[in-house]
């Protein structure tokens, strides 16, 4: 157990500072030493039992630290964020440092040889030596960080495509689960009679409801169609979707519904994200006769981080078809999540003998500015 745990270690050591690229670079070197001398074994010779091995290490060891400060700090620091005077400043200067800290190498090897500068690398003064050397190193380090750069922004391009097709592929499962749970005939009979025998015991609530179920089925039908949609209207489906069931549940089930957002007008969401846990929450909530029932459901909006916290009161015959979850599917939505907001996303789900918890932490992103101005007329 110890050996296996050591060994795992090792491995996410091995991985969290790119040790696997070594060879890589090793290998890449070693292609540009035999450009230069010609000859694959009189190149390996070289690197291995020569003076040049120093030389050859401060390549090695500058040019990485050069490509991994681009693709992990520049990059995402200022490429990312548009700042392309910045990223083009400090890459320059990058590539500047890098190149004169190889030159370095050229005069250890010498010294460790016990041979002049014009006796190791060929005649000329030392300054026309150090010339030739930056001459050498410049170009192996630019080329070198835009091979690394290349490599880097084709694998993004890869993955993100990948996510694409995944996700495209994830939409066209989902669409006709979607329109089962948009037509469920349970929920559409069971609402319609509510307001059936309310248009007599009190037709002003009756009409309520009735509006309340005419924004339900327009969202449900035109409004959701979209990738992401507004924030305010997700909300606005909650509350009327809540409305309508608690018009359909017993008078024993206490349902309450808390707010706390703060300019969510400009914010998107994927549609359904949130109602998965609401509708489930009503469909497993207890059904106790002497003990209360309740579902307790808080959505808290700071900025562009969404908290949504759903609990209900369970029996203890129904935790396992609670943990199962209906309707789209708890794995679904887990699946839409990792697809829709990877890595900016936070599930917890609890449960014990007399409640189910769910709690969803989320990153949303903001309207483009077309779309709000659409939506704000």
């Amino acid at each position: 157990m110890k050996a296996s745990t050591f060994t795992t270690s090792t491995q996410n050591w091995f991985i969290k500072y790119k040790l696997y690229h070594i060879p890589f670079w090793f290998l890449y070197n070693y292609l540009w030493w035999v450009i230069a001398i010609g000859n694959p074994f009189k190149a390996a010779t070289s690197i291995f039992f020569t003076p040049f091995s120093v030389k050859f290490l401060f390549y090695f060891i500058f040019q990485a630290l050069a490509a991994y400060f681009n693709l992990y700090y520049l990059i995402p620091k200022y490429l990312e964020k548009n700042r392309f005077t910045e990223y083009i400043f400090y890459l320059l200067l990058t590539i500047a440092i890098a190149s004169l800290l190889i030159i370095p190498g050229y005069y250890l090897s010498a010294y460790l040889s016990g041979k002049t500068l014009a006796e190791l690398y060929g005649g000329g003064t030392e300054a026309d030596c150090f010339y030739r050397f930056l001459g050498n190193a410049l170009p192996s380090t630019v080329a070198s960080m835009t091979l690394a750069m290349s490599i880097k922004l084709t694998k993004n391009w890869v993955q993100s495509r990948q996510r694409q097709q995944l996700l495209e592929k994830e939409n066209l499962e989902t669409e006709l689960k979607f329109l089962k749970y948009q037509f469920n005939p349970h929920f559409l009979f069971n609402t319609i009679n509510s307001i059936f025998f309310l248009i007599h015991k009190n037709p002003d609530m009756a009409s309520n409801s009735l509006a309340k179920f005419s924004e339900l089925l327009r969202h449900q039908l035109y409004e959701c169609n979209d990738q992401k949609i507004s924030l305010n209207k997700e909300i606005a489906y909650l509350e009327n979707f809540i409305e309508l069931e608690k018009l359909r549940q017993n008078n024993n089930i206490e349902v309450t519904f808390q707010t706390e957002i703060q300019l969510s007008r400009h914010l998107e969401i994927a549609p359904f994200i949130l109602m998965n846990f609401v509708e489930n929450a009503f469909k497993h909530v207890s059904k106790h006769a002497d003990q209360p029932n309740w579902i307790s459901i808080r959505l808290g909006v700071d900025q562009e981080k969404l908290t949504f916290n759903v609990s209900n009161s369970a029996s203890h015959g129904g935790i396992t078809e609670v943990i199962r979850y209906g309707g789209i599917g708890n794995k679904n939505v887990q699946r839409r999540l990792d697809l829709l907001y990877p890595e900016h996303y936070v599930l917890a789900i609890q449960s014990n003998e007399h409640r189910f918890d769910v709690e969803l932490r989320l990153t949303l992103s903001a309207l483009e500015v077309s779309e709000l101005m659409e939506k704000s007329i």
